[in-house]
Parts: C-alpha cells; sequence; structure tokens
C-alpha cells in the first residue's frame, strides 16, 4: 500500500513538473500575444536575449570540463597513500565545497589580469572566462567527492582480481576501476551539472553578458513595468527548460542503474 502510494505521489509530481515545462513558455505567448506591443518588444529582444543564454550554456559547458578533469584527479589523490598528496587533495575540496560561488566568481574576476602579455603581445582576458574558472573550482570539489565515492564504492575483489592478472594499481584504475565508476558518476554528475548551469546567472554580477544581464540591459532600455516582469519571466523559463531535462535524465539513470 504504501509503495502504490509513493508511486502515485511521484507521478503526480511528474505530471506537475511536465506541465509547468510545457505550460510556462506557452503563458509567456498568450502573455505577449494580449498585448501586441509588448509582444513587439518582446519579439526585437529575443535574439539579444538568446545571445545571453548562449554564453550561459557555454560558461556551464566549459566549467564542467574544467571541473571534471580536475575533480577527477583530486579524487583519486585524496586516496593516495602518501599525506603529501592526499591532504592538499582533501583541503582544496573541503574549502571550495563550502565557499560561495558568487564569492570565487568575484575572486576570480579580480585576481587574474584584464591582459595578458603572450610573445610580446597583449590579449584580452574576458570576464567570461575568469567567471568560468569561478565555477569550475566548486565544480571539481563536487567531482572529487563523486570520483572519490565511485571509487570505494567497486568492491575489493575488483582490485585483487586485477593484480592476480598482472595489471599495476594504476593500470587496473585506469583499465577496470575508472570505467565503471563512469557508470555511478553519472547521475551526481549531471546534479552538478545542474547547479553549475544554474549559478552561471551569477557571473552577470561582474559583467558578463549573459541571460541575466541582457535580460536587464532590455528592461532598462524600454522602461515598461510589464516588459520588466516579462523579460525575468523568460530568464526562468529558458533556466528551467535547461535544467528540467537534466534532472528528469538524472532520475531516470538513478532509477536505471539501481535495478542494473
Amino acid at each position: 500500500m504504501t509503495v502504490v502510494a509513493s508511486q502515485n505521489r511521484n507521478l503526480a509530481g511528474a505530471s506537475l513538473r511536465f506541465a509547468a515545462f510545457v505550460l510556462l513558455p506557452l503563458a509567456i505567448l498568450a502573455w505577449a500575444l494580449a498585448d501586441l506591443s509588448l509582444g513587439r518588444e518582446l519579439l526585437q529582444w529575443l535574439p539579444y536575449l538568446a545571445s545571453g543564454f548562449a554564453m550561459n550554456i557555454l560558461i556551464a559547458l566549459t566549467a564542467m570540463v574544467l571541473g571534471s578533469l580536475l575533480g577527477v584527479v583530486l579524487g583519486i589523490l585524496k586516496m593516495a597513500p602518501y599525506r603529501l598528496l592526499r591532504y592538499p587533495a582533501g583541503l582544496y575540496v573541503q574549502v571550495f565545497r563550502n565557499a560561495p560561488h558568487l564569492v570565487l566568481i568575484f575572486a576570480t574576476t579580480y585576481i587574474f589580469p584584464f591582459e595578458i602579455v603572450v610573445f610580446g603581445n597583449y590579449l584580452e582576458f574576458p570576464d567570461w572566462v575568469k567567471a568560468t574558472v569561478g565555477l569550475a573550482i566548486p565544480a571539481s570539489a563536487y567531482i572529487a567527492e563523486i570520483t572519490r565515492g565511485a571509487i570505494l564504492s567497486i568492491p575489493t575483489a575488483q582490485w585483487e582480481a586485477a593484480q592476480g592478472l598482472g595489471f599495476s594499481r594504476f593500470q587496473a584504475l585506469r583499465w577496470i576501476i575508472l570505467p565503471q565508476c563512469l557508470r555511478r558518476s553519472l547521475p551526481p554528475w549531471m546534479n552538478v551539472l545542474a547547479s553549475i548551469t544554474m549559478g552561471t546567472s551569477l557571473a552577470s554580477l561582474v559583467g558578463v553578458h549573459e541571460l541575466l544581464h541582457a535580460a536587464t540591459d532590455a528592461s532598462t532600455a524600454v522602461r515598461r513595468l510589464d516588459f520588466t516582469v516579462i523579460a525575468y519571466v523568460v530568464v526562468m523559463a529558458a533556466f528551467f527548460a535547461l535544467c528540467y531535462p537534466i534532472g528528469r535524465l538524472t532520475r531516470r539513470l538513478e532509477r536505471r542503474f539501481k535495478q542494473a
């Protein structure tokens, strides 16, 4: 009885989320059509808003790539037998897992120079790259813990079997353990992706042209209260449309891997 009730609640929750996913863009469209002047303003600014949202996606994906590469290394180092490697990795993870994303974005914005010199040529160091680094740092800390947990979840017999086949510890990690960790790490990795994607809106506070920054520019230019409201509703709808499928896919993968 309890299982049936739980399934019914999950089904009802999924139905509500799907309804919001479908109805929210339709509500925005209906609102714009109800006032043609508002609709024209929104249509005029949509390409500008879309360019900002493209920057959000670029920052999120780049931060996750950098964070994943560094996080896997840190997760392995946290299990190293040598304290000289294990302790610094553990300190990094503990510090940056608990650091606010906004603080890290501001820190990287002002720590890194505004331009760098390469072979005598001055190259601009754009703010979006600094914001990406600021988000990649906490992402790497989260992924380090995900990697460590995935490695620990592999049965010890796997290591012993690899040793019996003549693999070194590094070879066993590279060819046997990490491929199995990939499957176990994917759902929590996608949760980190959703979190970092939503965190990209903080980049607007350091002058990065992303969706929230674009919506603020549009609101300032148009100077209409109803347009300001609908512009920020579009921002919310865009992030929801991007993060909701990630969440759904994450739960589906969790159920599939649990049954396997």
